[in-house]
């Protein structure tokens, strides 16, 4: 019997997250104020983001190896998870910049980097669909893949840190802890990591599942003709 546990923790650790990240008191920072608030769901939509380009990556890897579909199907779909979560970390990062920063879109380096990483995913979903040929277009999506998130590292969590940028924790600005140290937002933001994550799971292995279908069904008809 397959355990359904994390899924009902998904489900749970969400709504609390929408809950308590919208009516939990939060602390009064400057310029920040009740904003900081985008705390639960911009940064730790990336924080999933990345735990999924992790994964795929893996799988990438293990297709590189074995050369079986399976592996390939899993890499494809943690990357779309994390492309989907990319797309909302950066709105509602351009919504609490509005907020903050006066603009949606200053130029900060960080800013500029996710814009060029999510470039760099998109380009990765227009070359497998260029490819035709199952296993040519498993074996360069690996890849491509691989060494997009040897771009992608730097590009988010290194060079920022090298130049000036106004987000916390980068070009001299301290992070959070730093100058924070009410334990609601930690109460929220560490549940809300976790549940995102299990809902890019949730997502990627329904997926999975759609595609393997697709796959048998394709090759049935084949072998019908």
């Amino acid at each position: 019997m397959k355990s359904y546990w994390w899924k009902v923790l998904a489900i749970l650790l969400l709504a609390y997250t929408v809950f308590a990240g919208l009516l939990f008191e939060v602390p009064r920072l400057p310029i920040l104020n009740e904003s900081i608030r985008a705390l639960y769901f911009h940064v730790t939509m990336w924080f999933g983001m990345v735990v999924m380009l992790v994964v795929a990556v893996v799988y990438s890897v293990k297709y590189l190896r074995s050369g079986e579909l399976k592996h390939d199907d899993m890499a494809i779909e943690f990357t779309n998870a994390a492309i989907l979560f990319g797309v909302l970390g950066i709105v509602t990062g351009m919504l609490w910049a509005k907020f903050t920063w006066g603009e949606y879109w200053s130029g900060d380096p960080k800013q500029n980097g996710s814009a060029i990483a999510l470039l760099m995913y998109f380009a990765y979903l227009i070359l497998r669909n260029s490819l035709t040929d199952v296993h040519q277009r498993a074996k360069i999506g690996a890849v491509y893949n691989i060494l997009a998130f040897a771009v992608y590292i730097p590009l988010i969590f290194v060079l920022p840190r090298l130049t000036d940028s106004l987000h916390p924790g980068n070009g001299g600005n301290p992070g959070f802890n730093a100058y924070d140290m009410d334990s609601t937002l930690r109460m929220v933001f560490y549940p809300a990591i976790i549940g995102w994550t299990l809902l890019g799971v949730w997502i990627s292995t329904i997926r999975v599942r759609f595609r393997r279908l697709e796959r048998k069904y394709e090759d049935q008809l084949i072998n019908q003709i």
